[in-house]
């Protein structure tokens, strides 16, 4: 693997990236001189948005390899390629007469960069990969895949050296290092719904950022006229991966919190103040209370008493009650939503009279339907019958009356299940009025479901879904309403699953979001996590998630696993932190959520600088998340600085309570004491399962510290 610049190869590919660089700006330059102009002011101003977007999208990052690898088509083999030579990188480059000099990895031109073999080379006589530092390129690495002998070792290098580059900031793009089984469900079609069940380092998420990535270059005008969004467990873990795509070249695909989006429409009447417990949660998170909330709005309904009278001109036409409940019953036959029900009947009246007056001799044309629809008696007797309902007074009617609850419950929930959600016999203080009234954030989910049983909620092309395994059923139900009539990519890992009111199986998890029919696919080879380090957290597998088969890694490295036992956890976090900082790369010290302000103090007696994950949301050194998903409080956004400071240099060493770290990944990890990791969980079984995920965020090396015995269920060393 030459790395030399005197290298003549090694000189005519840094002229070829030289050359791409300078085409690339060319293409920016050329994008900038076009002239916006529309029929009108607003068309103008869209083709100059347009123009701007386009623009942003081809500006060159200099620490970013512009390309990272190499095709040589075989003239021999059988390829529409057959003799061509192309170099895959993020975007697409092509020179002043239109020649591409760099090839964008979703091509279909590119399928064999990530493929090909020596048993299906995919047409290729060489696969080069090419080595960077600081966005100069400084090495290369050739593949044959015609038969001939490759030189020196097996393996690729610079492939391992990208795997292994350290930790530092937002999670990074894999397009230089996507595997075979990974590039298969990046590149799953549109219409098909992928769920991957993901053991740690196996590369999810990024697999799920890149399949939108992919769609959006395959399917781009359909995309943008659906919408694509990414579904993350908080808003910090979506700001760790916020800059994967548009590193990738997309700007505009839209990011959210589960609560973020049931809130969306409620923000200025309903504020998350209150936090339930485990129990509560779980019950209002249980499908069944979408059944509560339909038995409770479709009770607003009544019976007509009397008959209906319009007088149109001189004329009186009479509609007798039994003949109202028909069209009452019609409406509800077609299991039409709420606020489209009651648009109906309406109309539905009014038709009638309308036939009524044809029947007389009469000649009545639509705008006389629309007018008989709008009369006061026909509005009055819907506002009566079919009333318009709130859904937000609705809910609170609901939560805060037993006998209401009781009634829209009944062969639902037990009496004891009614009495944990109820606020009139939960023990708290029940709110007087709908001001007083502390909502949690699983009472927005439920907020959400009632106002799609109103009226539909917006279906979006594709929605990616991470970490989902933690996601109550109605939490998955408002998720899947978003992506209705699209496709969906599920990302998760049962074993991580840590809350108590998680849907339990993808199964389970699948059919609340809609796509029972979603393909299926299992990752289980990790590429950052050591083998050690792996395989002594996949010893809590058999305990916290039987089903699943125990995951290995291609990584072996040589101390990445030191268990200790100590007198003083806190004294020793200070002794395993700085025995790592002179290596290069991120610390994270994981504990128990009721330990960092005993570690923090610490820390901080004996002068290690740190910053502690979910103090402060506006850290931007913190990419954890502030809470679990639905159990989490929002918080306040920033305000926006009149003038922007240049945010400071964040610490190497982040303190983060065990809650908090799924997700994330750091070249050293310190974990205190792994027993009171498991005690802090509502259950011993998610306890288990919470330290099994952070004992998977090290990918270098992982120390655990203990005073106390550790679980049983990690066996002795």
């Amino acid at each position: 693997m030459p790395q030399s610049g005197d290298d003549p190869v090694i000189r005519a590919e840094r002229a070829h990236l030289a050359a791409s660089r300078a085409a690339l700006r060319a293409m920016r330059d050329e994008t900038l001189a076009l002239r916006a102009q529309g029929g009108n002011a607003v068309s103008t101003e869209v083709l100059h948005q347009a123009i701007q977007a386009r623009a942003a999208a081809l500006l060159d990052h200099p620490d970013v390899p512009l390309f990272f690898g190499r095709l040589d088509y075989s003239r021999e083999l059988p390829s529409r390629y057959q003799g061509e030579r192309y170099y895959v990188g993020r975007r697409h480059v092509h020179d002043a007469a239109g020649d591409p000099m760099v090839i964008d990895w979703r091509a279909p031109v590119s399928v064999a960069f990530y493929r090909a073999s020596g048993k299906d080379p995919h047409g290729l006589a060489l696969r080069r990969r090419f080595g960077f530092s600081g966005g100069e390129l400084t090495a290369f690495e050739d593949e044959p895949l015609d038969g001939a002998v490759a030189a020196g070792p097996p393996g690729s290098r610079i492939l391992t050296a990208e795997i292994e580059r350290p930790r530092v900031g937002p999670m990074r793009d894999i397009v230089a290092t996507i595997q075979p089984e990974q590039d298969e469900i990046v590149r799953a079609d549109l219409a098909a719904s992928v769920c991957v069940q993901g053991a740690p380092g196996t590369g999810k998420t990024a697999v799920g950022l890149h399949r939108v990535a992919y769609l959006l270059y395959t399917h781009r005008e359909r995309l943008r006229r659906g919408g694509a969004l990414v579904v993350g467990p908080n808003r910090q873990f979506l700001k760790y991966i916020e800059q994967v795509l548009p590193a990738l070249g997309e700007l505009e695909v839209a990011q959210a919190t589960v609560q973020e989006l049931v809130s969306k429409d409620f923000t200025q009447r309903f504020t998350v103040r209150a936090t339930d417990s485990a129990e509560a949660a779980r019950i209002k998170g249980d499908a069944r209370m979408a059944q509560v909330l339909h038995r409770a709005l479709w009770s607003s309904l009544s019976a007509p008493d009397e008959a209906l009278i319009v007088t149109r001109g001189v004329r009186k036409w009479r509609m007798p009650a039994y003949e109202v409940q028909e069209h009452i019953d019609a409406i509800r036959a077609r299991g039409v939503r709420y606020a489209a029900g009651r648009a109906m009947l309406a109309q539905r009246i009014a038709h009638a009279v309308l036939t009524r007056m044809e029947a007389a001799g009469e000649s009545p044309d639509d705008r006389v339907q629309d007018a008989v629809a709008r009369s006061r008696p026909v509005k009055a007797l819907v506002d009566r019958l079919w009333p318009a309902v709130d859904p937000v007074k609705l809910l609170f009617g609901l939560l805060s009356s037993a006998q209401r609850l009781a009634a829209a419950a009944d062969g639902l929930l037990d009496t004891e299940e009614q009495a944990l959600i109820c606020w009139e016999r939960s023990g708290a203080k029940a709110p007087r009025s709908l001001a007083a009234a502390r909502w949690s954030a699983a009472d927005a989910v439920l907020l959400d479901e009632l106002a799609d049983q109103l009226d539909r909620a917006h279906s979006l092309a594709h929605v990616v879904l991470d970490e989902a395994q933690d996601l109550s059923p109605m939490q998955c139900r408002a998720v899947g309403r978003r992506c209705a009539t699209g496709s969906a990519t599920v990302l998760g890992d049962v074993a991580q699953a840590t809350t108590a009111w998680a849907a339990g199986s993808w199964e389970e998890t699948l059919r609340h979001l809609g796509k029972p029919e979603a393909v299926r696919e299992e990752l289980t080879q990790g590429f950052r996590v050591p083998r050690q380090v792996i395989e002594y957290a996949a010893r809590l597998l058999p305990f916290a998630a039987p089903q699943l088969a125990p995951p290995t890694s291609v990584r072996q490295a040589d101390g990445a696993l030191d268990v200790r036992e100590v007198a003083d956890v806190g004294y020793a976090i200070g002794e395993a932190a700085a025995s790592v900082l002179g290596a290069e790369g991120s610390i994270g010290i994981i504990a128990a959520d009721a330990s960092i302000g005993v570690l923090t103090r610490a820390l901080t007696e004996r002068g290690f600088e740190h910053a502690v994950l979910g103090a402060d949301p506006s850290d931007p050194s913190d990419p954890a998340g502030s809470s679990e998903p639905s159990q989490a409080d929002s918080e306040p956004e920033p305000e926006p600085e009149s003038e922007q400071q240049p945010e400071p240099a964040a610490p190497r060493i982040s303190l983060v309570p065990a809650s908090l770290a799924k997700g994330l990944e750091y070249d050293f990890v310190i974990v205190a004491e792994p027993a009171d990791i498991v005690e802090g969980e509502y259950a011993e079984v998610l306890g288990l399962r919470r330290l099994y995920v952070v004992l998977t965020r090290a990918v270098s090396a992982l120390i655990v510290l203990h005073s106390r015995p550790l679980p049983s269920q990690l066996g002795a060393r």
